[in-house]
């Protein structure tokens, strides 16, 4: 687990590495400098309604305003933390190839072309992990304000949604969806083990950006080490 890791993090200066975290982390700013842009347009008309809700510029009206605004703007950057990373993975399969062909030059040189899903099915299957993501989190929303309970939660949660989504989709490079999926509930154990490890790296601001891309190459060094291992 800790050998994968660490290859994982050893090729960070990789080019092929370098190039897809500089591409995947500008358009995914890009999408987010638009989303922020909305949620201040947002928060501006939630203040605007407050206001004429209460009717009066007294001080119980500011106090009630500050307070919308924080929580706002909290709700907002907590959804920028846990969103960022699946935004990228919409992107990151686009630049799998790439990765993979990086992990596997170095490690695995005698392993042949891998298999390109169709590109149709690598975007609904993007779309489905982001949606999902979403809206399990938000279902756990309120335990999120539990202390302890918060912890528990959420690396039991994103740790079985990330090591799923990161492991079948290095897995499709090597074998259909199908198969895939049957490996994955087989080692479900070790998969889930590895998604904990994804999801406390969400949670560590700046290196929660290159997730996804450590994930990638991690999660392929655990798919070719079960693969062996059935073998």
């Amino acid at each position: 687990m800790f050998s994968d890791l660490s290859k994982a993090f050893g090729q960070t200066g990789d080019p092929a590495f370098r190039k897809v975290f500089f591409i995947s982390t500008a358009i995914s700013l890009v999408i987010f400098a638009l989303l922020w842009g909305l949620a201040g347009y947002g928060v501006s008309f939630l203040d605007g309604l407050i206001a004429n809700w209460a009717e009066s510029d007294g001080w119980f009206t500011s106090v009630l305003v500050t307070v919308a605004e924080a929580v706002s703007w909290i709700g907002v950057a907590f959804l920028s933390i846990m969103l960022f990373p699946s935004v990228m993975l919409i992107i990151i399969p686009f630049f799998l190839e790439d990765i993979a062909k990086a992990v596997e030059t170095k490690f695995y040189p005698e392993l042949g072309e891998g298999r390109q899903p169709p590109v149709g099915e690598t975007i609904l299957g993007s779309i489905q992990f982001v949606g999902v993501t979403l809206l399990v989190n938000i279902i756990a929303l309120p335990l999120y304000f539990i202390p302890l309970v918060n912890l528990f939660a959420f690396y039991l949660i994103n740790g079985y949604l990330l090591g799923r989504e990161y492991f079948e989709m290095v897995a499709q490079r090597r074998m259909v969806l199908r198969e895939a999926k049957l490996l994955r509930k087989q080692f479900g154990g070790r998969v889930i083990i590895a998604g904990f490890f994804l999801a406390f790296l969400l949670t560590v601001p700046i290196l929660n950006i290159a997730m996804p891309i450590w994930a990638t190459a991690f999660m392929l060094h655990r798919f070719e080490r079960i693969r062996r291992d059935v073998a």
